[in-house]
């Protein structure tokens, strides 16, 4: 059966919790601290509501979900761009890809086909053993550490989806820097 890719429902919450503390467990045994990893109905529900949350279902099962932060939402990322925040792919279906591809369908057909986004930033702790990595594969480049008082320092990165619209936003980025100084 194909794998479906849509935005995850209000009603959806108690699956969508579910998800989401069975990808971030391996996380939270490593002692990092990702908002995800600890959170409960009330706080799952507030994230849907307050951002765009897409998932990948296999046979009507949610088996990964991500979320993009938008540069207006109640918790932007540092760049002023669509932000990913919480991502993960349900462990009983490991090896399947299904992390990839929900990434891939959030460029395509979210950031890329709808938002037309000059590139996509995300934050992850720098210690984390493998995330900084198959993020560097997925195409994303490390811009800066910081300390969010998570008890861990955070790496952000961005990924470059279109040459010449991030070349017209660093433009702009850089006019707006300069009228703000002056």
């Amino acid at each position: 059966m194909p794998l479906t890719f849509r935005q995850v429902k209000e009603d959806e919450v108690d699956e969508y919790l579910s998800l989401m503390l069975a990808a971030y467990a391996a996380v939270k045994a490593l002692g990092i601290h990702f908002d995800a990893a600890t959170a409960d109905r009330d706080k799952a529900l507030r994230h849907l509501q307050s951002h765009g949350v897409y998932a990948l279902y296999k046979d009507k099962v949610m088996v990964s979900s991500v979320t993009v932060r938008y540069p207006w939402g109640p918790l932007p990322g540092p760049f002023g761009l669509p932000h990913i925040g919480w991502f993960g792919a349900d462990p009983d279906y490991a090896g399947q890809g299904f992390g990839q591809q929900i990434l891939q369908h959030l460029e395509q057909d979210i950031l890329i086909g709808q938002l037309r986004a000059p590139a996509v930033s995300l934050g992850t702790a720098a210690r984390h053993p493998w995330l900084k990595e198959m993020y560097l594969k997925r195409g994303f480049m490390p811009m800066h550490t910081t300390d969010l008082g998570k008890g861990h320092i955070t790496l952000y990165m961005k990924k470059v989806l279109n040459s010449a619209l991030h070349e017209t936003w660093l433009s702009r980025q850089s006019h707006q820097l300069q009228d703000v100084a002056k």
